[in-house]
């Protein structure tokens, strides 16, 4: 399961690119190991899906991801697409070269890996200090480079960023 849990860890680091502006995180956070605690999992090799489940707590240098329910699809050992439900999904880490850590939540986060794309879905924020980004859904297409939100990411509410003046 090694590949699935790396790519678990893509997830999160793409968490960290809807943040404006870019930042990125601490090197070292690759090359630390990786744990994964629940209440359970199960995995069907046969159907190609591993589902973690209950107080699910992923960590991995500063990465902190928190979840209630974790499902990756890896059909043919391959991951495809990564779920994560809580109330809410939380994922923090620290960045380089900045004081303050990096934060996200929604109600569901959604990982095509082929698509290259996240959704942050029904309550969906990202925040670094002061400075937030919130909306009912946020996507980001990592093939381009491009960051989605509200109405344009097919979601329902309004968009609303805070950049305090010096916050960073």
């Amino acid at each position: 399961m090694r590949s699935t849990e790396q790519v678990l860890w893509g997830l999160c680091g793409l968490l960290l690119l809807v943040s404006p502006p870019p930042s990125w995180a601490l090197e070292s956070d690759k090359d630390q190991p990786l744990e994964i605690s629940a209440d359970s999992v199960e995995i069907d090799e046969n159907q190609g899906v591993s589902v973690y489940r209950g107080n699910v707590d992923a960590r991995q240098g500063s990465m902190r991801l928190l979840a209630d329910v974790v499902t990756i699809r890896h059909p043919e050992h391959k991951a495809q697409r990564i779920e994560a439900r809580g109330n809410p999904v939380r994922f923090n880490q620290t960045l380089d070269k900045q004081p303050k850590e990096i934060q996200a939540k929604a109600l569901r986060v959604e990982y095509d890996i082929a698509g290259d794309e996240i959704q942050l879905i029904d309550q969906a924020e990202v925040r670094q200090g002061e400075d937030t980004f919130r909306s009912d859904r946020i996507t980001y297409d990592r093939q381009r480079a491009l960051v989605r939100a509200g109405a344009s990411a097919k979601g329902k509410e309004r968009v609303h960023v805070t950049v305090k003046p010096g916050g960073r």
